[in-house]
């Protein structure tokens, strides 16, 4: 009985502190499911940003954005990482989830995470990223991960696999828990914008 798990971060630099942070809770969560196999996928925004962009305006989602969207709405988990970009998530960050169904998301159980320079960032988990989920009605995690530039070092590592370990056990618990077959936006036919056209064309 295989479950998923769908890693979304947004880091924009190669290599990426957002995605060390992705990969040390996607590493713990899967120490945590032990009773289920489980399919891991890591989705990486910068490698989707003209297909994003491209959806914002025109409404349709290239194919690489489309199989993403999947991935992300049929998840049993999600890990959602971020840096931090004045004081909130980054806009690439922000135009994935616009892109997607306000409904898709519902039910989901949603680890959130983000990096940054400084540790005086860290609420913007409570003001921005758990009120972005909890409109998309998805089950945020009570344990919230931030990391900052001195948590990479000797001195904070232990406090930070401390967070990961905790916010990961409560996510496995969830994702563990879910039905198998849930529903999700992922099954919803997408109408082609041709045939749009002509439909609009023939009650003309």
């Amino acid at each position: 009985m295989t479950k998923n798990l769908v890693v979304v971060t947004a880091g924009l630099s190669l290599p990426s502190s957002t995605r060390l942070l992705a990969d040390r809770l996607t590493e713990a969560t899967r120490r945590q499911v032990r009773q289920e196999d489980l399919d891991i996928r890591v989705i990486e925004l910068r490698e989707l940003a003209n297909q994003i962009a491209q959806n914002m305006v025109t409404g349709f989602p290239g194919p690489r954005l489309r199989d993403a969207i999947e991935a992300v709405t049929g998840a049993d988990g999600l890990i959602a990482v971020t840096p931090v970009f004045t004081g909130s998530y980054n806009g690439l960050f922000k135009s994935f989830f616009d892109v997607i169904d306000k409904e898709a998301l519902a039910g989901t159980p949603v680890l959130i995470a983000a990096t940054g320079g400084s540790a005086r960032h860290s609420l913007m988990l409570e003001h921005a990223m758990r009120p972005l989920f909890a409109y998309l009605r998805a089950i945020v995690m009570p344990t919230a991960v931030y990391a900052a530039s001195e948590d990479w070092g000797t001195g904070g590592d232990s406090a930070l696999d401390s967070r990961v370990d905790r916010a990961a056990a409560e996510l496995a618990a969830l994702v563990e828990a879910r039905p198998l077959g849930h529903a999700s936006a992922a099954e919803e036919t997408v109408v082609p914008f041709a045939q749009q056209l002509a439909a609009l064309s023939s009650e003309e």
